[in-house]
């Protein structure tokens, strides 16, 4: 431990009290993967006791990396990916890595253009939930990369399992008597919608259910606003919305129009983001474990970057549905549509 006032500990003193050369501290420290187990243990023990932390600066000079992490996500203003964004700079810091993050908009060529930007400034590159091509990733500036949220072939990635998650929110629906179910469908581009498709149309056909699909919507609050009145014009008696934040703009539209959730409407969300408790009632939703995805994700690449053997793995993280009082029995009998209630100022 370096105390307050003394000189701070150098990698001379480091090599000294590990009995190596300054170079195998080096290593040790900056590639692993070219150092016995055992000096590494060593090294790491005699840095720890010294309170040795290496600069950034020179380590990138030895090992010719930054000490840097990239992140890209489509929508920094969607909760859901706050989350993912926690446990990944939780697993970089511990691994004394820096993340910078970056916000594509939901946007192919926005998300082009970073990941050409960032690949000059990191040692790997984390895409959350990537509006891209396989053809374009495949071609990426970059060839370390991890997928969060999608998978394609040769590239690491850490996915949830959404056919399941709505496999279980069918099931539910159908427990509770519904038999006609819509869906809000999220981006075109989105591999996470077409596997909850894959789960809807499967539990559908299963239980006997007819389900509609609309859009794609924009999976924003505002987007939900924009899908309600399609939603009611359906004739479904319960929706499932792409994501929380759909659901929730669904949801405040209904109320505007007097439109009772559960009663007239059962509403399912997708992803269980903080706000789904608040609402009134509280959102019924499927939850992910999105932390513990940031986490593995960013585990992956560091293993990528050390040992380069995680191409093409990937992990599955299981979904649940978490049950509240946004879904209920369908309506006893059919019940029209509520018109748009009238702006007291225009009268």
């Amino acid at each position: 431990m370096t105390l307050l006032g003394a000189q701070p500990s150098t990698i001379k003193d480091v090599a000294r009290a590990a009995g190596v050369s300054v170079a195998t501290v080096s290593r040790a420290l900056g590639a692993p993967g070219m150092v016995h187990d055992a000096t590494r243990s060593r090294v790491l023990e005699a840095a720890s006791s010294l309170g040795y932390r290496p600069n950034r600066a020179a380590r990138s000079l030895i090992t010719g990396r930054t000490g840097n992490l990239g992140v890209i996500v489509p929508d920094l203003g969607n909760p859901y990916f706050h989350s993912v964004l926690k446990g990944a700079q939780a697993r970089a810091r511990a691994a004394d890595h820096a993340v910078f993050v970056a916000d594509s908009e939901e946007q192919a060529g926005e998300e082009a253009s970073l990941l050409e930007a960032m690949a000059r400034q990191v040692d790997g590159l984390l895409l959350c939930s990537s509006r891209l091509t396989a053809r374009a990733l495949a071609r990426a500036p970059i060839d370390r990369l991890v997928l969060f949220g999608r998978r394609v072939h040769g590239v690491p990635s850490v996915v949830p399992d959404s056919a399941d998650g709505m496999r279980q929110a069918v099931t539910h629906l159908h427990v509770l008597g519904h038999r006609r179910i819509a869906y809000l469908a999220g981006p075109r581009r989105s591999w996470s919608d077409q596997q909850r498709r894959k789960g809807l149309e499967a539990a559908c056909r299963e239980l006997g259910i007819v389900q509609s699909v609309l859009g794609p919507v924009s999976p924003t609050f505002a987007g939900g606003v924009e899908a309600a009145d399609p939603v009611l014009a359906s004739g479904a008696t319960a929706v499932i919305a792409y994501n929380d934040l759909v659901a929730v703009g669904v949801a405040h539209h209904l109320a505007a129009r007097g439109v009772r959730v559960p009663e007239r409407l059962s509403l399912v969300g997708f992803d269980d983001i903080p706000v789904a408790s608040m609402t009134t009632p509280p959102l019924t939703t499927v939850a992910v474990p999105t932390e513990a995805a940031g986490r593995i994700a960013i585990e992956l690449l560091l293993d990528r970057l050390g040992r380069g053997d995680t191409a093409g793995s990937c992990f599955e993280l299981p979904t649940s549905l978490v049950v509240r009082q946004s879904t209920g029995p369908p309506p006893t009998r059919s019940q029209p549509s509520p018109e748009p209630r009238p702006n007291p100022r225009s009268s």
